[in-house]
């Protein structure tokens, strides 16, 4: 039967419409009750989560392009293997220690002695926007608010998902906004900021519980500090990378040029924390006598926007070109 080639035209034009939206919207995002859900080429990358009951919003889980989880599963699921540390570490978020007086990074129990007794909550207010397209972009409004029901600040964040057939990425954008009577000051303590718990495969060889743990994981900074010597140095990305099943997966973390203190100082832990932290300046550099070094103030009405990036890569840093694509990130000023 010959077919018409009106019709055939009929066809490669829905096809190609097909296409051409595909193309045009490989992120989606998807708003449900206490989350939204990020896809990417039809293929879920991660949860930005804000109303389970936890003590701020946090990604989870975080999905390399073919499905491998990235960062811990506990405590908002039960992998088995994994440790129950830390349990305020969940999987991707953003805190600080020490905000007029209020604890925003540990939960109770935790760290009381270096950091305020108070711990706060950072609690999601609402969605500004929630689009889909070439990357995806999901902008809230969240409010911190101390124990006793004081409201410390309140931030804007916006969120950007990309992906392609190497890696996927999502930058963070957190504007920290100080109520119009009083100022906002951010303590200098080593517990904050922008950061990540990464999977249990990815830790590199440590101790926990009194036991000696292995593990293949691998920490690397731009300016070639290995190991244990990344902690509280200042450079403009840190990666952690590790082999699993086979195959090396790595998170590296990029901070923003425009950054307060750029380049930051990193607080990276061998079992498995991964953060940037422009704050924690007096704890880093073991300034005993200078415990309020690192204290930043924003005057009251005032803003203090930082801003930051993880690129989840396959590879080690070298074959993924992390270097090269940190210098694209930095040209998007």
């Amino acid at each position: 039967m010959k077919i018409p080639c009106s019709s055939l035209l009929s066809v490669f034009g829905a096809v190609m419409a097909i296409l051409r939206l595909e193309s045009a919207e490989p992120v989606r995002l998807e708003t449900l009750k206490d989350r939204v859900r990020v896809t990417i080429s039809g293929k879920h990358f991660t949860d930005y989560v804000f109303g389970d009951g936890a003590s701020r919003p946090f990604c989870h889980p975080i999905l390399a392009t073919d499905g491998t989880p990235l960062t811990r599963d506990f405590p908002m699921g039960k992998t088995d293997g994994e440790e129950t540390d830390h349990p305020w570490h969940r999987s991707m978020w953003f805190a600080h220690s020490f905000m007029n007086g209020v604890d925003f990074w540990n939960e109770a129990g935790g760290d009381i002695g270096r950091s305020p007794k108070d711990k706060g909550r950072s609690e999601h207010i609402e969605i500004l926007e929630a689009r889909s397209g070439e990357t995806g972009r999901l902008a809230t409004r969240n409010r911190w608010m101390a124990p006793d029901g004081r409201e410390i600040c309140t931030d804007e964040r916006v969120l950007e998902f990309g992906g392609d057939d190497q890696a996927r990425w999502i930058d963070w954008r957190v504007t920290l906004m100080a109520p119009s009577d009083r100022l906002l000051m951010l303590g200098d303590n080593k517990d904050g900021t922008m950061a990540i718990r990464v999977a249990q495969w990815m830790t590199a060889p440590h101790r926990s519980g009194g036991v000696e743990r292995g593990g293949q994981g691998q920490i690397v900074t731009s300016r070639d500090h290995i190991g244990l010597a990344a902690w509280g140095k200042r450079a403009e990305w840190c990666d952690y990378y590790a082999a699993h099943n086979g195959k090396t997966y790595g998170i590296a973390l990029f901070d923003h040029p425009d950054n307060l203190r750029h380049p930051t100082w990193w607080m990276v832990r061998p079992y498995g924390l991964f953060a940037a932290n422009p704050f924690g300046q007096h704890d880093f550099e073991n300034l005993k006598d200078e415990p309020h070094r690192g204290d930043h103030s924003i005057p009251a009405g005032g803003k203090l926007t930082l801003q930051y990036r993880f690129l989840f890569h396959t590879g080690n840093p070298k074959e993924a070109d992390v270097a090269k694509r940190y210098k694209e990130y930095r040209s998007k000023r």
